[in-house]
C-alpha cells in the first residue's frame, strides 16, 4: 500500500513495502530523472550512508526513481521534537556535511559548469550574469562531493543513531565553501535566520574557513537558485546576488 511521504508540485514521494518510490511529472525530462539516478548510484560508491538505488521505471506515465526506504526520523523533526537538543543537533548536521566533503566521486558532474548553467539560464541582466561568470571562474576549484541541497530534512536518522543523506539530485565535486554557502541560504529561506548563522559560524570553526570566504561564494549560489525559485524566494535571493563584497 503506498503511503505518501511528501507532496510537491510536480513530484510525489511515497513508500512502497520496502521501497521509496519517487515519481515526477512531466516538468522533468527523461534526462533530469536518468542523471538524478545516475548521481545516486556514483554516490554509492563512496563510504556515505546513502539509499541504495533499486531501479528507474514509470508508474502511471510518470518516470520514477526506486530506492531502499529507510526507517526513521528526519534531523528536521528531530530538531523539533528536541529543541533543547538543537546545538547537539546541529553539531551533527555540520560533522555530517564535512564526512561529505571528505568524500571524492569523480565521475561526478563539475560544480562550477553547473553554476555557469545556471547562472546563463537565470533572468538577470547581462551585465549582473557576465560579473558573475567572472566571480565564478576566479574562485578556486575543488573536486570535493557537494550534496547541493544539504539542509536537516535530508538526513534521515535510524533507530540505531545511524543517519542516511536523502536526495542526490544537486550533487556536484566542488568547493565546500559554495555548498556551504547554499546551505546558509536554505536556512534563510525556511526563515530561521538565527540558524543560518549558527550554522555557518560552526561549519567556519569545525572546516577551519574563513567566513568571508563562504561570503563570497553566496552570490553565485543564490543566482544559480534564481533559475526554480518561487516568487517570494526569488526576492531574496536577488537581494543577494549584488552583495559581491559581503561581510
Amino acid at each position: 500500500m503506498k503511503q505518501i511521504i511528501v507532496q510537491r508540485p510536480h513530484k510525489v514521494i511515497y513508500r512502497d513495502g520496502d521501497t521509496c518510490v519517487k515519481s515526477f511529472d512531466q516538468a522533468f525530462s527523461k534526462a533530469d530523472i536518468l542523471n538524478e539516478a545516475l548521481n545516486q548510484a556514483r554516490v554509492e560508491q563512496t563510504d556515505l550512508h546513502i539509499p541504495k538505488l533499486l531501479g528507474v521505471t514509470t508508474v502511471d506515465g510518470n518516470w520514477a526513481i526506486v530506492s531502499e526506504f529507510i526507517e526513521g526520523k528526519t534531523l528536521a523533526q528531530l530538531m523539533q521534537e528536541h529543541p533543547e537538543k538543537k546545538g547537539e543537533y546541529l553539531e551533527f548536521f555540520v560533522d555530517l556535511q564535512l564526512q561529505t566533503h571528505a568524500a571524492t566521486c569523480h565521475m561526478l558532474n563539475k560544480q562550477k559548469e553547473k553554476f555557469h548553467g545556471k547562472i546563463s539560464a537565470s533572468k538577470l541582466d547581462a551585465t549582473t550574469r557576465y560579473d558573475l561568470h567572472i566571480q565564478l571562474e576566479s574562485m578556486p576549484t575543488h573536486s570535493k562531493v557537494c550534496h547541493g541541497d544539504f539542509n536537516p530534512s535530508n538526513i534521515i536518522i535510524t533507530e540505531e543513531g545511524v543517519p542516511y543523506i536523502l536526495d542526490w539530485s544537486h550533487v556536484t565535486q566542488g568547493n565546500a565553501s559554495a555548498d556551504a554557502a547554499r546551505t546558509y541560504l536554505l536556512f534563510c529561506l525556511a526563515g530561521d535566520k538565527e540558524m543560518a548563522e549558527a550554522y555557518l559560524d560552526l561549519f567556519c570553526k569545525k572546516s577551519d574557513t574563513a567566513k568571508q570566504y563562504v561570503q563570497k561564494w553566496m552570490p553565485i549560489v543564490a543566482a544559480s537558485q534564481l533559475v526554480k525559485s518561487n516568487e517570494a524566494e526569488r526576492e531574496f535571493l536577488t537581494s543577494w546576488v549584488g552583495v559581491v563584497d559581503y561581510q
